[in-house]
């Protein structure tokens, strides 16, 4: 007997809630229907426990990789979720993965608003304006999630955070910080309101990062993969800071650069 109930089997690509799966990898439809795909078992786990209810939960059991797969099942039914078994080439269809694990769930969004940082003692954020590159925007959220900051707020949205590869770029440290879609003069009134020093990087600062003081209150701002920072942001700067470039580029990856400054500001904290 199963460790878990099974309320559909699906063998069909046909299938109605197949295609819709496969429709939310497109951000038009997670906007109209207000769910996300969370994919891959350490993604599903943190999912859980950041206190997602997962909507339905397709499985495959040909391509589990352990053993603690119907633990996982189990919780997910506990929180209300319907098990949908897929065949492995349905499976397949709707996975985004090259090598998927046989887990993928859909759930509603589930985004905080800036009144979720209130209250916050000397908080330590990030705001990544208008980020292109889903796999830039989870490896920020991954670094945030590293050093222990307080919240990631997306500013004037340019890649969802609820995009799949998003997701899965973070493995799923999405769900254990607080992350605030919002746009830019709303965070920069909440910002002054609230003390919160803007520290922004850029390469054409005159100070390096470590040689100013990343204590207290402060949001880190990095900007888009190509522009930087808008003047928005550079002219109401705190800080303007750089990182020491010794080769040909001028610049590093956002996320890199966003890594860096977190450590520095974490070992000055510490």
């Amino acid at each position: 007997m199963s460790e878990y109930p099974v309320h559909l089997e699906v063998t069909s690509a046909q299938n109605p809630g197949v295609k819709h799966v496969v429709k939310l990898r497109d951000r038009r439809h997670r906007d109209r229907s207000g769910e996300f795909l969370i994919e891959g078992y350490p993604e599903l786990l943190r999912a859980l426990a950041g206190g997602v209810a997962p909507i339905d939960l397709y499985i495959c059991p040909e391509l589990f990789l352990g053993s603690n797969e119907p633990a996982l099942i189990a919780q997910a039914v506990d929180r209300g979720a319907r098990i949908i078994a897929c065949s492995e080439p349905v499976f397949r269809k709707i996975s985004y993965r090259d090598r998927p694990d046989g887990l993928l769930a859909t759930a509603k969004h589930h985004g905080a608003s800036l009144s979720a940082l209130e209250g916050i003692q000397d908080p330590l954020l990030v705001l990544a304006e208008s980020i292109e590159k889903p796999g830039n925007l989870g490896t920020i959220l991954r670094s945030s999630d590293a050093v222990g900051a307080d919240g990631l707020i997306v500013c004037d949205r340019c890649t969802d955070s609820y995009n799949p590869n998003v997701v899965r770029a973070s493995t799923g440290t999405l769900f254990t910080l607080p992350v605030i879609e919002a746009e830019g003069e709303e965070t920069l009134q909440w910002l002054r309101a609230h003390g919160v020093r803007i520290a922004a990087a850029t390469p054409s600062a005159e100070a390096v990062y470590t040689e100013v003081d990343l204590t207290g209150p402060l949001v880190i701002a990095v900007g888009t993969e190509q522009l930087g920072l808008s003047e928005r942001w550079m002219s109401q700067a705190d800080i303007q800071v750089r990182i020491p470039m010794c080769g040909v580029a001028d610049s590093l990856n956002v996320a890199m650069a966003t890594t860096l400054m977190l450590y520095e500001a974490l070992r000055q904290r510490s």
